[in-house]
């Protein structure tokens, strides 16, 4: 059985000061939100959690092994660089939507995110101990997108496709199985899983070819950590690439890794 900790990041009152006491230049913004992004995964990547930016001014991270004290100095952290703030929720679960959605919850019930007077709200339940099986992920990419897109078809058009592949995958997931899915760049979607078994991988590829007409590909890992259930999960992919099979679980990492 899986226990997934979710956190989730969120700018303290973003909307407003995006436009205060003007609107703000866009590229101010995004350069603000990439740059945001970046320090925070930065920050849990260095505790082998993982964090994802959906809309920017919402991330998603996944942070088994991270405990209130690196949390509250994630945020004190940012909130000695940046003009902004961030509120951070944390709760567990077996399926990651469940997690996300206690952690949601905790920073609804103290005030809207565009509330100027709830800031920097730290809430949530940690996990006191993990275990090699806290978790499983899978990661999946399109199989050989250079080929059949990158190569063949202008830009815009393969990003189209990639998306399109992207948004089946993360819908099937989260509604049969309560998973959550995200884009990573390139063609690589990362989803964080309940204990699921081969079938269900089999079937969700089959569903996006199905859907979307896009061929998928996907690799299994299973860790008490992020970093070390996706680096399992990368090599799986690696074997999938080598194998030319669509459905690789439990990847052995080389030694060392």
């Amino acid at each position: 059985m899986t226990t997934t900790q979710v956190t989730l990041v969120q700018i303290d009152n973003y909307g407003p000061w995006t436009v205060t006491p003007e609107p703000r230049r866009e590229m101010d913004l995004q350069t603000l939100q990439s740059r945001l992004f970046a320090d925070i995964a930065q920050f849990v990547g260095h505790r082998d959690a993982y964090v994802f930016f959906t809309r920017f001014d919402n991330m998603i991270a996944v942070t088994n092994g991270v405990d209130d004290a690196a949390h509250a100095a994630l945020q004190e952290s940012i909130g000695n660089r940046y003009p902004v703030s961030i509120s951070l929720g944390t709760a567990v679960a077996e399926r990651p939507v469940d997690a996300l959605t206690s952690a949601n919850r905790r920073l609804q019930t103290e005030g809207s995110a565009q509330d100027e007077h709830r800031t920097e709200v730290l809430a949530g339940e940690y996990l006191a101990e993990t275990t090699d099986t806290d978790l499983q992920i899978a990661h999946f990419d399109v199989v050989d997108v250079t080929g059949k897109y990158t190569d063949q078809i202008n830009e815009f058009d393969t990003f189209i496709n990639v998306e399109r592949a992207y948004a089946s995958l993360m819908h099937h997931l989260r509604e049969a199985h309560g998973a959550l899915s995200f884009f990573v760049g390139g063609d690589n979607i990362i989803s964080v899983c309940p204990d699921l078994p081969e079938r269900a991988f089999t079937d969700a590829v089959s569903h996006v070819e199905s859907d979307v007409g896009v061929e998928l590909q996907v690799g299994v890992g299973t860790g008490s950590s992020a970093h070390e259930a996706g680096f399992t999960a990368k090599h799986a992919l690696e074997d999938c690439r080598r194998d030319g099979t669509s459905v690789e679980l439990f990847g052995a990492p080389a030694i060392g890794d």
